[in-house]
C-alpha cells in the first residue's frame, strides 16, 4: 500500500479546474483508491504508460472519465504515488 501520496504544484491547480468545470470528486477518488491500494485498473480507465517526453518521464496515463486524464508517477520501491497532472487531452497535449 502506497505510504505517501505527493501532488505537483501543477496538479493542485489542475484538480481545481477539473472540479470547477464540472469534473466529480468521486470519480477521482476511486481511481485514487485502486492506485494507493496497487491495484490493477480496471480496463475502462484505460491506463497505460506515456512514451518518455521533455515534459513527462517514466509516468503513466489513466482516464478517470473518457477526456479526464491523470498523470501520475508510481515508486513502488518508495511506496510514493506522484500526482503529476490532470486536465483534458488538449489542455495536456
Amino acid at each position: 500500500m502506497i505510504k505517501t501520496i505527493k501532488r505537483t504544484g501543477q496538479f493542485k491547480k489542475d484538480y481545481k479546474r477539473a472540479i470547477k468545470q464540472g469534473c466529480k470528486e468521486d470519480d477521482f477518488r476511486e481511481v485514487l483508491k485502486y492506485l494507493v491500494e496497487q491495484k490493477p485498473l480496471p480496463e475502462k480507465y484505460m491506463d497505460h504508460t506515456l512514451h518518455d517526453t521533455k515534459e513527462y518521464k517514466n509516468v503513466r496515463e489513466c482516464h478517470i472519465n473518457p477526456d479526464w486524464l491523470l498523470i501520475y508517477r508510481l515508486k513502488k520501491s518508495e511506496l510514493i504515488l506522484e500526482l503529476i497532472r490532470t486536465g483534458s487531452h488538449s489542455e495536456l497535449f
